[in-house]
């Protein structure tokens, strides 16, 4: 998660798509779109803080919660989300997360 959170704070979007699993919704066979979907939100974000709060290790799936302070334009965009991970072929894939809602109806 630290990772890929980085990845989105300094620019690398082939990062953030090669560490996507197929299984996940944002995955793009159109990789030329996919990742400049990617690139328009990193542009638009500012990635200020990352806290993890819970992992849970396990073989081959693994659990990351974490709370992600990122202003998107300028909008303060915080969330708690709880991730999937699934390893493959000894590297990690995100696959999902579930978001807090209530962080959600906070913004709203």
């Amino acid at each position: 998660m630290k990772s890929r959170y980085s990845a989105y704070a300094v620019g690398n979007s082939k990062y953030i798509m090669n560490t996507t699993h197929m299984l996940n919704p944002e995955y793009s066979e159109d990789k030329k779109t996919w990742e400049e979907n990617i690139q328009n939100f990193m542009k638009d974000s500012n990635f200020n803080a990352l806290e993890i709060l819970e992992f849970i290790d396990g073989t081959p799936e693994a659990f990351v919660t974490f709370k992600a302070n990122i202003d998107i334009n300028e909008v303060d965009n915080t969330f708690t989300e709880k991730s999937k991970f699934i390893k493959e072929n000894e590297k990690w894939f995100y696959v999902s997360g579930e978001f807090n809602q209530e962080d959600i109806e906070t913004q709203e």
